[in-house]
């Protein structure tokens, strides 16, 4: 499914859309350069499952955990990880298999420890269509 959206408002809508939708067990991977609205898109998610607390990007902290939503939210950033080790360490375990929603950016970093099954959602900017201009696509994936 590709979507258009020409502002970080509808980004974030379509966002909450999916966070609304959401059911536990979910795990999401985003994909996109930096700046192109991974943090808007994932404020949504979290919006659409009731968290009230500012969400921000965990690039630092790998992991941000939301609990005052009607699901766990747990936002990875693995951007700046050294290697699959770390999430082991942290108990990734926990987060993708538990009874929350998970959303990794940079997910193509530890594409060996991803579940069987997941949605990946990637955002691209298109400057010729505008500068807010974004093309959302969701696609199952099911590994093997």
């Amino acid at each position: 499914m590709q979507i258009e959206t020409f502002s970080p408002e509808e980004t974030f809508a379509l966002g909450q859309r999916i966070g609304q939708e959401a059911r536990p067990g979910d795990v999401f991977t985003m994909v996109g350069d930096l700046g192109v609205g991974k943090t808007v898109f994932t404020q949504g998610v979290a919006a659409g499952l009731g968290i009230t607390e500012p969400v921000s990007s965990p690039t630092f902290t790998i992991v941000q955990v939301y609990e005052d939503g009607r699901l766990p939210f747990y936002h990875f950033d693995v951007y700046r990880i050294g290697d699959v080790e770390e999430m082991e360490e942290i108990g990734y375990e926990d987060y993708f298999y538990g009874g929350g929603v998970t959303m990794i950016e940079w997910a193509n970093l530890i594409e060996e420890i991803l579940p069987e099954s997941y949605r990946q959602i990637t955002i691209e900017k298109d400057l010729e269509k505008g500068f807010d201009y974004r093309i959302i696509t969701i696609e199952e994936v099911h590994r093997q």
